[in-house]
């Protein structure tokens, strides 16, 4: 599933749309001599500054090697279910192409990526980035990609509403239980104020549903990826909280439903006091929805066992050729590989235009990489970076899991069963998982 604040869209640099969808990425050389490369993921014109960004990064780029043409594409989202197989399968995709840490496995499943291992020695920064966000994109001891980004979720909360129900806004809740306490006194305050909430919609429920779960130290599917575990004592847990919240305590609102805007609306209002989110959320929540950055931290996910992580990287058409993707893995170093530098990573630039500085994540790099991130980072830090100390402390000691095979197949049918218990009082939990445990082994069994 997707995170909120990470994404990216793409235009084409001075080429029409129409030239777009008739241009892949197999061409070695242009009429210049240089070794041309497209590329996607560029922000839309209507996302001024990032794209103002993206062009001076790859402009630079281009001055730095002078025997590389990149060549950037549009796309809205950078990657669209409804159309990236079939793009794969038409030779339309770029020669470096951008997809979810879910989508790695299938690319390669399908033939339709290039082997990079032969040339990620020369990925400088290969070695700085975080092994867990590497594996995802290795498949039996071959590397197919190089992830940009990566997020994990945590527990979003109003300090402002935590003080006003008399507790510590410096001691989130650890664990469920005191996720449940803290939401009852929370909703105690009136006003339509809510405790906790909790998606239930568009899959997003499903999405929350796993996090949850791995946050109980469940799994949704088995290891071998051939059998569903959401019917387990761990599965059970989620919803027997979820459904104590909404019934018993009433702290989780008479509207459901929900989905993350709705959440957000509410947080950004200061009618909501918990939710699950990424610290992605937290920009929006202050430029779109009306919060207050002194009043929204991060907490680690309650439990104390682990979290789910998604992001996105970089993969290579299996039809590029050997320089090409030796100018795609250098461009991925110059664009989002380097410690505070490059599209996402400039801090200094990113304060002088207003955009937030000091998020807790994306978190992609190891070691005295990672220490000069962070470093370049808290130097330029525009945002209350104490609000989400718990949350970077936390994470260090979660299990970080990606999200199950067919993910999106699979939250369509635990949607179900999440607004099942979120609307009927009466509604049925062992049933409920025992039905869902049948559908997703038939979406497994189908592959």
């Amino acid at each position: 599933m997707r995170s909120t604040g990470i994404r990216r869209t793409l235009a084409l640099l001075g080429v029409s749309a129409l030239a777009l969808t008739a241009c892949g990425g197999n061409t070695d050389e242009s009429a210049g001599g240089k070794t041309r490369i497209t590329v996607n993921c560029m922000p839309p014109k209507s996302a001024k500054t990032d794209r103002a960004f993206f062009e001076e990064d790859v402009a630079a780029f281009e001055k730095q090697n002078p025997d590389i043409d990149v060549v950037p594409h549009d796309a809205f989202p950078c990657q669209d279910p409804k159309t990236f197989d079939a793009k794969l399968a038409g030779g339309q995709m770029e020669d470096v192409f951008y997809t979810y840490f879910t989508d790695a496995r299938h690319v390669v499943d399908i033939n339709q990526a290039a082997d990079l291992t032969p040339y990620v020695k020369e990925l400088k920064s290969y070695g700085t980035l975080q092994k867990q966000l590497r594996d995802i994109y290795t498949v039996d001891g071959k590397v197919y990609g190089i992830p940009r980004t990566g997020y994990s979720m945590g527990l979003i909360y109003n300090k402002a509403l935590f003080e006003k129900a008399g507790l510590d806004p410096d001691k989130p809740p650890a664990t469920w239980a005191e996720v449940r306490t803290a939401a009852k006194k929370i909703a105690g305050l009136g006003g339509g104020t809510v405790g906790y909430a909790d998606y239930s919609a568009q899959n997003q429920g499903g999405w929350h549903f796993t996090a949850e779960l791995y946050s109980q130290g469940g799994e949704v599917v088995s290891a071998d990826g051939e059998k569903a575990t959401v019917d387990t004592p761990e599965g059970r847990a989620v919803l027997q909280t979820l459904h104590d919240m909404r019934w018993t305590d009433d702290s989780m609102g008479s509207k459901q439903l929900l989905v993350i805007n709705d959440a957000q609306q509410m947080m950004g209002s200061g009618k909501l006091g918990m939710y699950l989110a990424a610290p992605d959320n937290i920009p929006i929540l202050v430029k779109e929805k009306g919060a207050d950055y002194e009043d929204i931290a991060i907490a680690p996910m309650p439990g104390g066992r682990a979290t789910l992580v998604g992001g996105d990287g970089y993969m290579f058409s299996r039809k590029a050729s050997p320089a090409q993707i030796r100018a795609g893995l250098k461009w991925l170093d110059h664009m989002f590989l380097t410690p505070g530098d490059g599209f996402l990573g400039d801090y200094a630039r990113a304060k002088k235009h207003d955009a937030p500085v000091g998020l807790p994540e994306p978190r992609l790099f190891t070691g005295a990489a990672d220490a000069e991130d962070q470093r370049i980072k808290q130097a330029n830090a525009n945002v209350p970076v104490e609000n989400y100390q718990p949350f970077l402390v936390g994470n260090q000691r979660l299990d970080m899991r990606i999200e199950p095979p067919h993910a999106q197949q699979i939250y369509s049918v635990l949607d179900g069963v999440v607004s099942a218990v979120l609307t009927k009082e009466d509604a049925d939990i062992d049933r409920l998982l025992k039905d869902a445990s049948g559908k997703i082994d038939g979406i497994l069994a189908r592959g």
